[in-house]
């Protein structure tokens, strides 16, 4: 007799043979295949015990049953190995979205059959909340608020007579991410308020750019010491959010007999920068692009001789530039600051004629290379008298209409009153 035959992965013995341990020869046995697996179409599962008492060989009759593939995922990636029972598919998504659902789905059986054991997930742009409101300032808003989309804060018009609003941080905020794929702002937002800082001045030294009435946020002071004394700090300080200056005002301290303080040039830099030299030093003058000195060279070098005298003070003479002019307002002035050419570090004020509004910044400072920050702002008609105006078209479309309504009844009427016909001029005489 035969034993037992193996078990099988794919396959297990028919009821009723199960349980025999011992057959006869020439007995044979039928296989059905296990859940998860099906029948290879042609294929035998039968198995006979031979003479030699061992089962005939079997070739392969079940195959693994397969899972659909699950398709495309809409933003995001799918990771299949394999459809076969037992086998998995992973989720992820593109940069900005996140997954809903479940990250991981396994083909098992059911209802003798295979199926995936979860639904699919999907990928939903990340969302952020509503940005935050800030005082004295508003933001442009949108319908939804999701990853990439930004916000752009502007400081509200401050009363006439008074000091104008200052945007201290950034002005434009964007929707991202953290590492939970939870949405948040790039960075805290900007702050509308009125800075003003104090008009500095320097003992023993001046100003050579920045004069104002008044110094708000950035603006920016250049000094320079009088002859005979050196600078100890910046030359250029910046109005601060705090209403302070910074770096702090530099000062001038008077130049001993074997010293010399940095030497004057215009349009070019000093190699190396000091405030003070000693007697014997020397120092490379450099030109800006497209400047020289008077004899064509883009370089010198000169050397302090002491009692603050240089061997040579040549300066840097530069190609003439075209005049930056006041920039065009439509329905707008420049109220303050305007001169015929400008510039960098120089700020104009903007206002619009009666009935317009401004839209941007009435205050802006001139950059360089005709660019203003922020942007020159425009003039455009006020809602109060956009509404005016069609409340007037209402009324004179109206009016054109009761006439038009009024004269084509009154012509009729009369048409009707006095007749002409042949009758009734026979029934007159």
């Amino acid at each position: 007799t035969c034993g037992a035959p193996e078990r099988l992965q794919d396959a297990e013995l028919q009821e009723g043979f199960s349980s025999e341990q011992s057959f006869p020869v020439g007995s044979s046995v039928s296989y059905v295949c296990r859940p998860g697996y099906m029948a290879i179409p042609g294929k035998s599962s039968t198995r006979t015990c031979g003479e030699d008492l061992e089962w005939s060989p079997l070739e392969p009759f079940c195959t693994e049953r397969k899972c659909k593939h699950p398709g495309e995922l809409q933003h995001g990636f799918i990771n299949v190995t394999d459809l076969t029972f037992g086998s998995k598919a992973t989720f992820s998504c593109e940069r900005g979205f996140r997954l809903l659902g479940t990250d991981e789905i396994t083909c098992v059986i059911q209802n003798k059959g295979v199926d995936w054991d979860k639904d699919l997930p999907f990928c939903e742009k990340i969302p952020c909340k509503p940005p935050p409101s800030i005082p004295n300032g508003h933001f442009s808003e949108a319908d939804h608020y999701v990853y990439q989309t930004s916000v752009t804060y502007t400081c509200d018009e401050a009363p006439r007579g008074t000091d104008p609003f200052s945007l201290i941080g950034s002005a434009t905020i964007f929707c991202t991410f953290d590492e939970n794929s939870n949405g948040v702002w790039s960075e805290p937002p900007p702050e509308c308020k009125v800075v003003r800082c104090d008009n500095p001045r320097v003992e023993n030294g001046r100003k050579i750019s920045g004069f104002r009435p008044f110094y708000s946020y950035r603006d920016a002071v250049i000094f320079e010491c009088d002859p005979g004394y050196s600078m100890t700090g910046a030359n250029v300080i910046t109005c601060e959010a705090n209403n302070t200056w910074y770096p702090p005002k530099p000062t001038c301290e008077k130049i001993t007999g074997g010293q010399c303080s940095a030497p004057e040039i215009t349009h070019g830099v000093v190699i190396p920068e000091k405030s003070v030299y000693g007697e014997g030093e020397s120092v490379q003058l450099q030109c800006s692009a497209g400047c020289a000195f008077p004899g064509g060279a883009e370089e010198i070098t000169v050397t302090c001789q002491g009692q603050d005298t240089w061997s040579s003070s040549q300066s840097c003479v530069c190609e003439p530039a075209s005049p930056v002019c006041t920039p065009s307002i439509n329905y707008g002035r420049v109220i303050e600051g305007e001169k015929p050419s400008y510039s960098a570090g120089d700020v104009i004020t903007i206002e619009c004629y009666a009935g317009y509004t401004l839209h941007g910044e009435a205050r802006i400072e001139y950059l360089g290379e005709n660019k203003w920050n922020p942007g020159v702002p425009t003039c455009q008609l006020s809602a109060y008298v956009i509404a005016i105006i069609c409340v007037i078209v209402v009324i004179v479309v109206f009016l054109a209409a009761f006439w038009a309504y009024k004269k084509f009844f009154s012509q009729n009427g009369k048409r009707d009153s006095t007749p002409c016909t042949d009758e009734y001029k026979i029934c007159k005489a």
